[in-house]
This record gives C-alpha cells, sequence and structure tokens, in this order.
C-alpha cells in the first residue's frame, strides 16, 4: 500500500501533530508499507527527524504564514497514492488536497486526521473563523474517513454538527507512546545539579511549546497558582517548564511579575530534545497540563509522564479528560482556575500515599491501552476498508 500523510509540522520541531505523525508514520513503515510524508520547509534550517522506510518530502512553500502554507505541488504528487492522510489543521494546503481530490484526481481515499480546532484571540481568530467557515466543512465533506483522538472532544468542538450528521464518517483513533522509551527511572543526579535542585524538593513539571502556536497551554494560570501554593499552602515546590518558543520572555516577566524568582521558584530549561526527555519527566511528582481551551485536544505529553509513572493534574477539558482517569490516575482542575489548580497539586504533594498509588495506575494503564504498534495495525485496518 502506498500512503502518504501531509502535516504542518514534523519532528524536530516540537508540538503534538508532528509527533503524532511521526509515530504514526513510523509503524506503517514497520508493517511493510510505502509511506511519504510531506510536510513545509519554512527555511533554510528545517530539518526532518529521518525513520528507516519513510521518506520525508520537504517541501518550499508558494506562500506561508506562520504553520499556514501552500504546497501547491501535491495537486500532481498525490496522484500515485492509494491512501492520503492529511493531518488537519494545515490551512491553505488542506485547499491543495481539496483540489487534488475534488478536480484531479479520485482515486486516491483521503483520511482526514481532526487534532484540534483552532482559536486565536483578535483579528489572527476573526481570520482563521472565516477561513473555517468557507474551507472546513468542505474539506471534511470530501474526505472518505475522518480520524479523532476522542469523541468526547469531537462532540464538544467547534464540527460537532457536522459530527453528529456524519457520525458514519467518524472514528476513533487515539494516540500511543514508546512505554520502552518513556519509563520510570530514578532522579538524575546531574540534572539535579544543573538546577540546583534535592532529591527531595517538591518538584511539579510542565512540558510544551512556548511560542504563539501554543497560547492556550495555560501557563500564566499555573503561575499564579504556584503562588498560591507557596503563599497560601506555604509548599516550597520548584515549577520546571521545560519547552522553548518565542514567549519565553513574556512567561519569564510574568513570574518576576508576581515576586516568583527565577531561578529558586520557577526554572525555565528551555528546548529539550526528545531523547532527554524521560529524564526531566522522572525529575518530577507531579506532571501538571493547564491548558485553557479547546485548542488542547489531547495531550501527548500526558501519556509520556503518565509513562514515567507521574500522577497529572490536567484541565477539565473535552478530550484531555478522557486521557486520565479522575482521582485514580490524576485529577481534573477547573479550566482557567488558578485557585482550583493550587489545591488540585497540593492534595497531590501532601497525599503521599495517594500520589504513589495513582502514579502505579497510571503506569498500568500506558502498559494497557496506549501503544504506538496498537495504532499502526488500528490505521492500516481502516485503510484496507476504505480501499475495499
Amino acid at each position: 500500500m502506498k500512503i502518504a500523510h501531509i502535516t504542518c509540522v514534523y519532528p524536530p520541531y516540537g508540538g503534538g501533530i508532528g509527533k503524532a505523525c511521526y509515530h504514526q508514520v513510523k509503524e506503517l513503515a514497520n508493517l511493510g508499507h510505502k509511506v511519504t510524508v510531506f510536510t513545509p520547509r519554512y527555511d533554510k534550517t528545517t530539518q526532518a527527524l529521518e525513520i528507516s522506510k519513510v521518506k520525508v518530502n520537504l517541501i518550499k512553500p508558494l506562500f506561508k504564514f506562520r504553520k499556514a502554507a501552500v504546497l501547491f505541488s501535491l495537486i500532481w504528487k498525490l496522484k500515485e497514492f492509494d491512501v492520503v492522510q492529511l493531518h488537519y489543521p494545515f490551512f491553505l494546503t488542506d485547499k491543495i488536497v481539496w483540489l487534488a481530490k475534488k478536480l484531479f484526481n479520485k482515486k486516491f481515499k483521503l483520511v482526514v486526521y481532526y487534532h484540534m480546532d483552532v482559536k486565536n484571540k483578535g483579528w489572527l481568530g476573526k481570520i482563521y473563523q472565516i477561513y473555517n467557515l468557507v474551507w472546513r466543512q468542505r474539506v471534511l465533506k470530501i474526505a472518505d474517513l475522518i480520524l479523532v483522538s476522542s469523541l468526547d472532544y469531537i462532540q464538544n468542538s467547534q464540527v460537532k454538527d457536522f459530527y453528529f450528521k456524519n457520525k458514519n464518517k467518524f472514528r476513533e483513533l487515539a494516540f500511543g507512546v514508546d512505554a520502552e522509551f518513556f519509563k520510570p527511572k530514578f532522579k538524575n543526579q546531574k540534572l539535579l545539579k544543573k538546577y540546583n535542585l534535592k532529591p527531595e524538593d517538591e518538584i511539579i513539571l510542565f512540558v510544551g511549546g512556548l511560542d504563539k502556536a501554543h497560547y492556550f497551554k495555560g501557563l500564566p494560570v499555573l503561575f499564579r497558582a504556584i503562588k498560591k501554593l507557596k503563599e497560601d499552602y506555604h509548599r516550597q515546590v520548584k515549577l520546571l517548564i521545560v519547552g522553548g518558543g518565542d514567549l519565553i520572555q513574556k512567561y519569564q516577566q510574568d513570574v518576576i511579575n508576581l515576586n516568583l524568582d527565577l531561578n529558586r521558584d520557577i526554572i525555565f530549561t528551555g528546548y529539550i530534545q526528545d531523547r532527554y526527555l524521560p529524564n526531566y519527566y522522572n525529575l518530577s511528582d507531579v506532571f501538571v497540563l493547564p491548558s485553557i481551551d479547546q485548542s488542547e485536544a489531547f495531550g501527548l505529553v500526558l501519556l509520556e509522564a503518565m509513562a514515567c509513572a507521574k500522577p497529572c493534574v490536567v484541565s477539565n477539558l473535552p478530550g484531555v479528560r478522557k486521557v486520565i482517569d479522575d482521582y485514580q490516575t490524576g485529577l481534573l482542575s477547573k479550566i482557567n482556575n488558578s485557585q482550583d489548580l493550587a489545591q488540585k497539586l497540593e492534595f497531590l504533594l501532601v497525599h503521599n500515599i495517594k500520589r504513589q498509588e495513582m502514579a502505579q495506575q497510571a503506569r498500568q494503564l500506558i502498559e494497557k491501552k496506549y501503544n504506538w504498534t496498537r495504532v499502526g495495525y488500528g490505521l492500516i485496518e481502516l485503510y484496507q476498508k476504505l480501499l475495499s
């Protein structure tokens, strides 16, 4: 089977869409299929993480704006494939895929993986809203199959009306994690020394993009929660922020404005390569994902943290709330509520036995349910049904 995946980002660029695409195509190639990834070459520094048997085609866009790009050559390049999977959102190139399918070639089966809604404030939000009104439903209508990480998310998303009218088009296919790579370890002594941490310190961890595309991660809410933990609950916690992006200086200023110390209270590590991430997860006692809106649809970092046996505190958002079992593998926090977030974090820090139980159950859930190999087999089965 000849398969194409189209994505707006791809590793080593951070972000859930690129990571999901990477692992999906890796499993498809391992199952013996010819796979090609099409992704933009945004600039001269753009690279692609190589996988054996997977061809990554970096295309120079005719036009680009942030992570939107016009990959016009796809119109003729997609003709040779049996299945084309578009990782949505991919603004502007979704139009090219629509043209390739609708006007120039009706042979390939189009699969759309709907990762998330796109929400932005101000003029950019208005542009996305208008664009979606015109093009999103066209792309979904022409798709032969639409995949989602959870039905809970899609039932509460911007396309819920389309879903309820076209349920037969949708299938739930969650993400996975490499549980042999992400696994419990002792705290890394070199990292403790590097960040001036002690083994007995209460460490809360956040991992995520700190760029404008990931504005929704909720860090200002988290900073206020840390301040409450220190002042109201008298916890001497350390918050470790792992990630890079153009909002780092703004976030650092937010920390200073709250009279928190950038070296003692909240530590920014900058971008960390994936191969080192397990050591960072294993430094922590609790993992936190305080996202503020439905631009967060799943949270691959939750799977990575749980695989390392870390209980998680996450926002009670559609999709995200289905990754953990409340009071079993983590806690759900009210959205955009620093007081509730502080209370949930304090509960886990105080109740050591419960935290350890949650940690064990988190690891068990990963081993039982979230596996990339299972995702690969699921994709192939769905593709084969389409082609038959």
